[in-house]
């Protein structure tokens, strides 16, 4: 995390800055020019301020940490955003636009996030909607135009979308929930991918008398193993 004058989060990288920064060069071999996509982890949250006050504006927030397995160990980014008035299901989709626009080539990805209206919306629901021309019998669709711009993302990648409780002791859920709550607050934006303060989050967290058992430095078939293809 990178903190500014007050304590505040500040910007670290320009607007547009990708994956390339962490993905390994792609360079097929002759003999396999369709080798194995790779894999990016991405763990997300959003947050929105003011929910039980209709009458004012309800900052928002969403965040999320980025990880790729390189040369043995593990390659990470932070990125945030916010609006000044907006709602957790809206900055729910834009956790999941924001890492997806930045992939600059097919992968595999593996989407977390505590949000079952996301989860379910990428898995399931955007599927029967396109198959109906964007239209439901129950009524309108809700942030269609953010639905329209994450299936057209989401369609360039292998990308599985996973549920997780919130606020049940996950490492990664409990971060980015740090990060989006911070970002709706001080309505700050990364500009991009940052270089991330997992690490020292994690270090932190410790001296708490927390994640003790946790360990982020496993190779991800020990790190996440029910999210491995068979």
């Amino acid at each position: 995390m990178v903190k500014g004058e007050g304590g505040g989060l500040r910007r670290r990288c320009t607007r547009g800055r990708t994956l390339a920064l962490i993905l390994p060069p792609h360079r097929p071999h002759p003999s396999n020019p369709n080798p194995a996509l790779d894999t990016v982890y991405i763990h997300a949250d959003e947050s929105c301020l003011g929910n039980q006050n209709q009458r004012r504006a309800r900052p928002g927030g969403a965040a999320g940490l980025v990880e790729v397995w390189k040369d043995g160990a593990w390659q990470r980014r932070d990125y945030w955003i916010s609006e000044p008035d907006t709602t957790n299901n809206r900055m729910a989709l834009r956790s999941a636009i924001e890492p997806l626009h930045l992939l600059r080539r097919r992968c595999r990805v593996i989407f977390t996030s505590d949000s079952q209206y996301l989860v379910k919306g990428i898995n399931e629901w955007r599927h029967a909607w396109k198959r109906s021309d964007w239209k439901r019998k129950t009524g309108a669709i809700k942030n269609l135009e953010l639905w329209k711009r994450l299936d057209a993302l989401a369609d360039r990648h292998d990308l599985t979308a996973r549920w997780v409780r919130g606020h049940d002791g996950h490492p990664e859920n409990e971060y980015v929930d740090s990060l989006a709550t911070r970002a709706a607050a001080e309505q700050t934006d990364s500009g991009g991918l940052v270089r991330s303060g997992f690490q020292e989050w994690l270090e932190e967290e410790r001296e708490k008398g927390k994640h003790f058992d946790y360990m982020e430095f496993q190779a991800p078939r020990d790190r996440y193993p029910d999210y491995q293809k068979k």
